[in-house]
């Protein structure tokens, strides 16, 4: 018992000097995020293959995010990260990769601009710059790390934490069995309310989820969340 005291005691004293290197990541997320413009971030699955409809319809929806003057944020990696890059890049718009330092599966994709790419250690840091510097959320077919940036985002605009921006679920398909769930138990129990179920849009085209983000900035002004 005695050595395990000791033990947590390094332990904690570590975690103390940990605070710089969180902070370090901060500043420069802030610092290069401020200077990329107005962006979109685009979540989705870093397995999916470049062969793959979402795939394609990614690198489709970028490029057009692009042309109407937005830039595009992914996670930096393969498979839809790669496809929201590329799209960005078509459409000669910003491209920035938040990348992430995992053990399997992470690695940046070529579509990133040079002067806009990041690299994280802290899961919960990386997140903070996705959504501070967002105007809106693209999120294509994912897995675990794709909901949970999905309900980060919905959370965060549910509770007003940040202003409300556009939310676009894209693949009717994919997400429908998600969302019969969330209308048929946690709003048929109460856990949540008739109007958050307008916080997001569901669609299965590109020109239609454009159009969704556009709209809401008719009436709205580009800034960052927070």
């Amino acid at each position: 018992m005695e050595n395990l005291r000791k033990d947590w005691s390094e332990i904690k004293s570590n975690d103390s000097w940990s605070i710089f290197k969180i902070m370090a990541e901060f500043v420069e997320g802030y610092d290069k995020m401020a200077k990329a413009g107005p962006c979109i971030s685009i979540f989705g699955s870093a397995r999916t293959k470049t062969d793959q409809h979402y795939y394609t319809q990614t690198v489709e929806l970028a490029e057009k995010i692009a042309k109407a003057g937005y830039g595009v944020i992914t996670g930096g990696g393969p498979g839809i990260m790669e496809a929201g890059n590329k799209g960005a890049k078509q459409g000669g718009g910003t491209s920035v990769g938040l990348n992430i330092d995992l053990p399997f599966e992470q690695f940046h994709n070529q579509y990133i601009d040079r002067d806009h790419y990041l690299e994280f250690d802290y899961f919960f840091v990386r997140k903070v710059v996705f959504v501070k510097y967002a105007q809106a959320f693209v999120i294509m077919p994912g897995g675990f790390g794709t909901l949970d940036e999905f309900f980060e985002a919905i959370t965060l605009i549910q509770t007003r934490k940040i202003a409300k921006r556009p939310i676009v679920l894209f693949g009717s398909a994919f997400w429908q069995g998600l969302f019969d769930w969330v209308k048929n138990v946690q709003l048929a129990e109460g856990l949540i309310s008739e109007s958050d179920l307008d916080l997001f849009k569901v669609t299965d085209s590109t020109d239609e989820a454009l159009q969704f983000i556009e709209d809401f900035f008719r009436s709205h002004a580009l800034s960052p969340n927070f």
